[in-house]
């Protein structure tokens, strides 16, 4: 009971300046609703690298070809050729815990189709690389073993290369050049959009890794190759398997570079998301400054009160009322300020999160986490700054109080 009364007289003493009160909890309304839309941004950023990283499938091991140094320019991963047919076909068959497996070859080519033409890359694979992304086909059906073994003119198109190569017919069953080499579709693949890198994953034809080394790429030796590990569990077993079985078939001696590189999904993952969870950080960091500066706003508004209600406060300790109660009165006013702001801002940061998502169209993840940090700190905010002021005013004198003018 005693408590509900400090409150009633705290509201009351609120709403007699009421466009003070509401220019003070301003600082806290942009302070919190600021920390939750900007952690929203970071988290929806961090959401939409981790869906295109899942979008390389499930437990995914990429073997990287090595690299060429030349006149000191370093060609990077993948431009040596370190890779066989023959390494892809060793994994397969000596490496436990291997689901699936696709040796890539990648080159680029401008493409016909009848009077339309159009500059895309050309991905040599196997039929397991659907299942390792776990692509689909909306239409036809994907090469096969024998396509691989015939080095068959047969194709697989991204949606976006269908689209600009037939706009208006189906392309299935019908012919484009690639090279001059006159090539079959069997289907086209479902629509994948953007990858983490920023390229369009549509824009592609994929064909049979022989085919793509025999016509248009004319390379004996792999750029990288694709594995799928049977579980989550396996991939480290199957990573290490992979390192010790390809530098055993590369002669490469102990104490020695590797002339190939392994990379999977988590750390991929990883790499990723660290730079949005410090962005995400950053972004927060920031906006809980504008906390900081309401937190100061409410100080400096309950010390101005203090001054303002020093005869009221000596009248309260004439009959009766000890130091710890008028700290208490003056403190729960603060704790009002900062978490009524709080509510309001948690109000204005999920909605100026969804603004931005209609506006700019970036995503936004505001998490329940972020929303109950941001207002547990608005309340810490009041009672940090407000107790500088409460317990001043406890510690005046009743008399020089009550003698105040």
């Amino acid at each position: 009971m005693r408590y509900l009364v400090i409150l009633k007289v705290a509201f009351r003493a609120l709403r007699r300046n009421k466009l003070r009160t509401a220019l003070t909890m301003l600082g806290i309304i942009i302070g919190v609703g600021a920390v939750i839309a900007m952690v929203g941004i970071g988290n929806g950023a961090k959401a939409q690298v981790e869906a295109r990283i899942a979008a390389l499938g499930q437990n995914v091991i990429m073997v990287f070809s090595g690299s060429i140094n030349r006149g000191g320019v370093h060609s990077g991963f993948g431009g040596a050729g370190t890779l066989t047919v023959e390494d892809a076909a060793a994994i397969a068959r000596d490496v436990p815990g291997v689901a699936a497996i696709s040796p890539e070859v990648r080159t680029g080519a401008q493409i016909m189709a009848g009077n339309n033409n159009w500059s895309t890359s050309i991905m040599g694979e196997s039929p397991d690389y659907l299942t390792i992304r776990q692509w689909d086909l909306t239409d036809g059906t994907m090469f096969t073993e024998a396509d691989v073994r015939a080095a068959a003119k047969v194709c697989v198109l991204g949606k976006t290369t269908a689209d600009k190569l037939f706009p208006e017919d189906d392309p299935v069953g019908k012919n484009i050049r690639i090279k001059n080499v006159p090539v079959k579709v069997l289907g086209v693949l479902r629509s994948k959009g953007v990858s983490m890198f920023g390229s369009d994953q549509d824009d592609t034809v994929l064909v049979p890794y022989t085919t793509a080394m025999k016509r248009f790429a004319g390379v004996n030796m792999l750029r990288s190759i694709n594995v799928q590990a049977a579980t989550p569990e396996q991939m480290a077993e199957v990573q290490r398997n992979i390192t010790d079985l390809l530098r055993q078939r590369h002669r490469i001696q102990p104490g020695a570079d590797d002339d190939f590189m392994l990379r999977n999904q988590q750390e991929l993952s990883e790499a990723m998301t660290a730079t949005t969870e410090v962005m995400t950080a950053l972004l927060a960091a920031i906006a809980s400054v504008s906390l900081l500066v309401g937190g100061i706003g409410i100080m400096n508004i309950m010390l101005v009160s203090v001054t303002e209600r020093t005869r009221e406060i000596g009248i309260r300790m004439a009959v009766g009322a000890r130091g710890r109660d008028i700290l208490l009165q003056f403190l729960i006013e603060a704790v009002v300020l900062s978490s009524t702001g709080g509510l309001l801002g948690i109000v204005s940061g999920v909605g100026g999160a969804k603004l931005i998502t209609m506006i700019k169209e970036w995503p936004t993840l505001v998490s329940a986490n972020s929303i109950i940090i941001a207002f547990a700190f608005s309340a810490v905010v009041g009672v940090f700054f407000g107790f500088y002021p409460a317990r001043k005013a406890s510690q005046l004198d009743p008399i020089d109080a009550l003698r105040y003018e």
